[in-house]
């Protein structure tokens, strides 16, 4: 973005500093063994609570983020030519999947092991498309779209993962919010404007943020400390800490003391648990 030139030009001089010049064409590096290793440990740490997360936001179990993003991250290291790149899940994607495929319905008709199966091959039908529309120059476009849409967009995607990590992070069991607000007068509203408008999907994750925020009496104290402990942690602690320290260490270490207060605090809220064999 524009207005985040200045840092990418810090972020070049520190790249020269680290890697030596930077080539016209986007060449390899110098490969520098430690702060490589270092570089991929923090990057893979990272993305162990993330995959896990984001799995259960799609629909599902959260091992099951562990056990499928080993391949595709191998093929992408192996397969693109810049070394400047990296991939990685995201919330977004997570949450207009479920949103797409009406995820809740599916699973208590179908069941998990189906839904998995519509999620991979839905997943591999949006990368195919992707890869056509690169090809035909369909990115340009994005440059066309409007501000106030782009923004609309926006906010409205950050809205619906907010509705969607809401409930997993004030409540023990993520589930039991959506069964105590379809019992409650909210319900009854969601279920009226549903009734009148079809296709207002989003009602439900509206109800259940007004429902959470009005009504912390529901909310576990347990879960809701970490929530708050952690997100308060990521996004203040940068300048606190030393800065020797790689990017995605705040992630790491709030992520190790949730890990290590749930283990010894016996906490009986929602876990990943063994992952099956």
């Amino acid at each position: 973005r524009p207005d985040d030139r200045p840092c990418a030009h810090k972020s070049e001089s520190n790249q020269e500093k680290v890697h030596g010049p930077l080539h016209p064409s986007m060449g390899p590096p110098q490969f520098n063994p430690i702060r490589d290793v270092i570089s991929g440990a923090i990057m893979a740490a990272t993305s162990v609570p993330q995959l896990i997360a984001y799995a259960e936001l799609v629909g599902y179990a959260g091992y099951r983020g562990l056990t499928t993003a080993g391949a595709p991250l191998f093929v992408f290291g192996a397969a693109t030519g810049s070394p400047w790149m990296n991939a990685g899940v995201t919330s977004l994607t997570a949450a207009m999947a479920k949103t797409d495929l009406n995820g809740e319905n599916y699973l208590a008709k179908y069941g998990e092991e189906q839904y998995v199966e519509l999620v991979a091959a839905y997943s591999l039908y949006v990368g195919m498309a992707s890869v056509l529309m690169a090809f035909v120059g369909f990115g340009r476009m994005a440059s066309y779209v409007p501000t106030s849409v782009k923004v609309g967009f926006k906010w409205g995607c950050e809205l619906g993962v907010f509705a969607s990590a809401l409930p997993n992070g004030l409540y023990a069991f993520g589930s039991t919010l959506k069964a105590t607000v379809a019992a409650s007068a909210f319900g009854e509203v969601v279920a009226s404007v549903k009734q009148t408008i079809p296709g207002a999907t989003g009602i439900s994750g509206c109800a259940n943020i007004v429902f959470a925020l009005t009504h912390p009496q529901t909310w576990s104290a347990s879960a809701a400390s970490i929530f708050f402990c952690c997100t308060v942690f990521v996004m203040h602690s940068k300048a606190y800490l030393p800065k020797s320290l790689p990017p995605g260490s705040e992630v790491v270490m709030a992520t190790a003391a949730a890990t290590a207060y749930s283990i010894y605090n016996n906490y009986d809220g929602g876990v990943v648990g063994e992952i099956p064999t």
